[in-house]
C-alpha cells in the first residue's frame, strides 16, 4: 500500500471516494484523522469529541492501519465490536487496499471451552436443566465441529442469553490455564496467538478494564502489549473502569458453585470426606447470612453500604462465619488437585470466590495490593444477595499510559457546556489534547425540540398520564417510528400501558414494545419491520441504537436523566465532593445528566436526511438555574414551549 499523509485518503479523488457512492468531503472527519495521526506519532493522548454525522469510525480506523507498531481499538460493547470488526473494517480495508492484519479478541467468556463443554456433555448427575438445554447442547456441539474461532456469538442458533454458556465457557477465575487438558486445542489462548502477531486488534472496554485489573493485581496480562489505543464510544470508560476495577461476589454464584464442588468430589474421590455434609456447613452459613442481613431488604433500593449494615453486631460475625467456612472448604479440596481436573477446576473456581470475598470483608489486609479506596455495599433481595465493592475514584486510570504509547478517547458525547474537565478529570487524563468538531447536521431546520408547559412535577404520581396525554397528538401525526426513553424500567411500563389502553381508545393503529418483553436485538429489529411501531425503553436503549430515515421520527424523553441518589458509589463521590467544599450536584450530577441527555437526544438525526421532533417532558430543562448547561449541550435545535408550533413541524 502506498505511504499518504491520513488527509490524502480522505480527499475527492481519494481511494474512499472511489469505493463510496456518495461519497463527499468532510473536514471535521479530516481533521479528526489528521489529529490522530499527529497524537500517534508523538506518543501524546488526545480527548476527541464528534458529532454525530462527523465519520469519526473511518477517521480513526485509517490513522490506525497506517500507524507504526500495534494498535488496539476498543468499542463500548461486544456489539459494537463486532460490526466494527465484521463492516467497517473490511470495506475500509478494501478502499484502502491495505493488507494490515486486524483481528478479534473478546473475553474468556465468549469462547467456548472444550474442557468445560466436555465436562457438561458428561456430566451424569443433572447438569443439564431442561430439554431446551439438551436441544441447546447439541446445536452447541454441532457448531463445535465448524468453527475455527469458538466465538459464541457465531452460534446463531443458541440465544446468547442462554444460560447454558455459563457452564461451557470459562472466566479468568475459573481458567485451568496450564493445567488445561485441551491447552492445544484453546480458542482463547489462539484468539490470543493471533492478536500477538496482528497489526490491529479490535477490543472492548470491558475486556481493556478486565486486563488492567489483572494487570494492577499482579496476575499477568490477556491483550498484547500496544503502541496505540483508540478508545471509541469514550463516554463509557468512567463507569466501564469503575466496574471492573472492582468486583462481586454472589450468593447464587457461591451456592451453584458448592453443587459442583459435591458432584466433582463425590465423583472422584467419594470415600475421602462426605463431601454433601462439607458443601452444607457452606451452604449453612450463606442462609444464616442471609437471616442476619434481611433488614437490608427494607431499605431504599435494597442495597447499604458496609458502613451503614443494619443488625451489624451479628451481620459481621455471620459473616466471618461464611468467610472460615469456604476457606476451610478450599483447604480440605486442595490435596486433592492432581487427582482429577474437575477438582482442579472446582478449587479454582472456589478459591478465586474466596479471595474476592476477603478482599470485599477485609480490605485492610489487601492495602499493599492496591492503594485505591473502595465503596462496599450488600444488595439484597429475594432471590439474591451480593457484596459488592467498586473504587471510588479512576483517576489512577491516566496513570497507566506508558511514556512511548498513544491513547485517543473519541465520542459524539464527552463535553458539558463545551468544556471536557468533567472527562478528563475523572479519569486523570491531566495533560490530554482536547478538541471537539460539531456535527455537520442541519439540526435547526431538520429537528425541533420542545419541552412542554404546565406539565406536573415529574415525581407526582399525575405525571406520567399528563405526559402520555401530550404526546398523543404528536404520536398521531409523526410519519415515522416513535421512541420513547424513560429513566426507570418502572416508567417503562407504566407509561407503556398507559400508551396501551390510550392507543385501543382513540384508535391509533400502532404496536406498542417495552423493554423487557423481549431480547434488546430482537426489539429493535421489530421496530425496524413494524415502521410505525413505539418503542419505549430504558437505559440500555439510550445509546447504541441507531434508525435513520423514517424508521425514527420521533424521540420523547420523560425526565432528566439524573442518576439515583441511592446508587452507592456516587453517594460516596458526592459525599467526598461535599467533604472537599465543592457542590456534588454541579460538579457531578449535572455533568453526568447532560451526558446521558446527549446521548438520548442523538437517536433522533442519524443522517443529513433525518427529520423529527425531540420532547422533553421534564420543564426543569429550561426552568432551573441550571438549566443553561443542560440545553446548551444540546446540538443546536430549534427549540419552542408551543405544542402548536411543535405539530407544525410536519406538514
Amino acid at each position: 500500500m502506498p505511504t499518504f499523509s491520513v488527509a490524502e485518503y480522505f480527499q475527492e479523488d481519494g481511494c474512499l471516494a472511489q469505493s463510496q457512492a456518495g461519497y463527499r468531503v468532510r473536514q471535521a472527519q479530516v481533521e479528526l484523522a489528521e489529529a490522530i495521526e499527529k497524537t500517534i506519532a508523538e506518543q501524546g493522548t488526545l480527548v476527541a469529541e464528534a458529532g454525530t454525522g462527523t465519520g469519526k469510525t473511518w477517521a480513526y480506523l485509517v490513522p490506525a492501519f497506517t500507524a507504526l507498531g500495534k494498535v488496539l481499538v476498543s468499542t463500548g460493547t461486544r456489539t459494537l465490536q463486532d460490526q466494527l470488526f465484521r463492516k467497517d473494517v473490511p470495506a475500509l480495508k478494501k478502499a484502502m487496499g491495505t493488507h494490515a492484519h486486524v483481528v478479534l479478541l473478546k473475553g474468556r467468556s465468549n469462547y467456548v471451552c472444550h474442557f468445560y463443554l466436555n465436562r457438561l456433555e458428561n456430566d451424569t448427575r443433572g447438569g443439564l436443566r431442561s430439554k431446551e438445554e439438551v436441544s441447546q447442547l447439541r446445536e452447541i456441539k454441532v457448531f463445535m465441529q465448524r468453527t475455527k474461532s469458538g466465538d459464541k456469538t457465531e452460534c446463531t442458533t443458541v440465544p446468547e442469553s442462554a444460560d447454558i454458556w455459563h457452564r461451557v465457557t470459562s472466566t479468568r477465575e475459573s481458567c485451568l490455564n496450564q493445567d488445561c487438558p485441551y491447552l492445544d486445542d484453546c480458542f482463547v489462548n489462539k484468539a490470543r496467538r493471533a492478536a500477538q502477531d496482528a497489526d490491529v486488534v479490535v477490543i472492548n472496554h470491558a475486556l481493556y478494564f478486565s486486563d488492567l485489573a489483572m494487570r494492577k493485581n499482579g496476575q499477568g496480562e490477556f491483550l498484547p502489549q500496544a503502541d496505540t489505543v483508540i478508545f471509541d464510544e469514550a463516554h463509557q470508560i468512567p463507569d466501564t473502569a469503575t466496574n471492573f476495577l472492582g468486583n462481586v461476589v454472589s450468593m447464587a454464584e457461591l451456592m451453584n458453585l458448592l453443587k459442583e464442588v459435591e458432584r466433582a468430589m463425590t465423583t472422584n474421590v467419594p470415600k475421602v470426606l462426605e463431601w454433601d455434609k462439607e458443601c452444607a456447613k457452606v451452604g449453612f452459613e450463606v442462609r444464616e447470612l442471609r437471616i442476619e442481613a434481611r433488614d437490608i431488604e427494607n431499605l431504599p433500593g435494597k442495597r447499604v453500604v458496609y458502613e451503614k449494615i443494619p443488625n451489624a453486631e451479628n451481620v459481621q460475625p455471620t459473616l466471618d462465619n461464611l468467610i472460615i467456612a469456604i476457606g476451610n472448604l478450599c483447604d480440605k479440596i486442595k490435596p486433592f488437585n492432581d487427582k482429577h481436573t474437575d477438582i482442579l477446576a472446582v478449587h479454582t473456581s472456589l478459591a478465586a470466590l474466596f479471595d474476592n470475598f476477603h478482599k470485599w470483608a477485609y480490605p485492610h489486609l489487601h492495602e499493599h495490593e492496591d492503594k485505591d479506596i473502595y465503596v462496599r455495599w450488600i444488595d439484597y433481595g429475594t432471590q439474591h444477595m451480593r457484596f459488592s465493592r467498586a473504587p471510588l475514584s479512576v483517576k489512577s486510570f491516566g496513570g497507566f499510559k506508558r511514556d512511548d504509547q498513544a491513547w485517543i478517547f473519541t465520542s459524539a458525547t464527552l463535553t458539558v457546556n463545551h468544556g471536557f474537565d468533567h472527562f478528563t478529570q475523572q479519569l486523570g487524563l491531566y495533560d490530554a489534547q482536547c478538541k471537539s468538531w460539531d456535527s455537520p447536521f442541519n439540526y435547526q431546520d431538520n429537528a425541533l425540540l420542545y419541552v412542554p408547559q404546565n406539565l406536573p412535577d415529574p415525581r407526582s404520581e399525575q405525571y406520567n398520564p399528563a405526559f402520555v396525554k401530550t404526546l398523543l397528538p404528536f404520536i398521531k401525526k409523526t410519519p415515522g417510528g416513535v421512541l420513547i426513553l424513560c429513566t426507570t424500567l418502572r416508567a417503562v411500563d407504566a407509561i407503556s400501558d398507559l400508551l396501551t389502553t390510550a392507543f385501543a381508545k382513540e384508535s391509533i393503529n400502532r404496536p406498542v414494545m417495552r423493554q423487557g418483553e423481549s431480547t434488546r436485538g430482537l426489539l429493535m429489529q421489530r421496530f425496524r419491520d413494524e415502521t410505525q411501531a413505539v418503542l419505549v425503553g430504558s437505559a440500555s436503549f439510550w445509546e447504541g441504537v441507531d434508525f435513520p430515515g423514517e424508521l425514527l421520527t420521533l424521540v420523547a424523553i420523560d425526565k432528566l436523566p439524573f442518576a439515583p441518589p441511592d446508587d452507592p458509589v456516587l453517594e460516596a463521590r458526592m459525599n467526598e465532593c461535599k467533604e472537599k467544599g465543592g457542590n456534588p450536584f454541579m460538579q457531578i450530577q449535572i455533568p453526568e445528566a447532560v451526558i446521558a441527555l446527549k446521548q438520548g437526544a442523538g437517536r433522533l438525526i442519524r443522517t443529513e436526511r433525518d427529520r423529527g421532533v425531540l420532547i422533553v417532558g421534564d420543564g426543569r430543562l429550561v426552568e432551573k438555574f441550571y438549566s443553561k448547561l443542560l440545553w446548551r449541550s444540546l446540538p443546536d435545535f430549534y427549540r419552542t414551549r408551543d405544542a402548536e408550533v411543535g405539530l407544525d413541524f410536519w406538514p
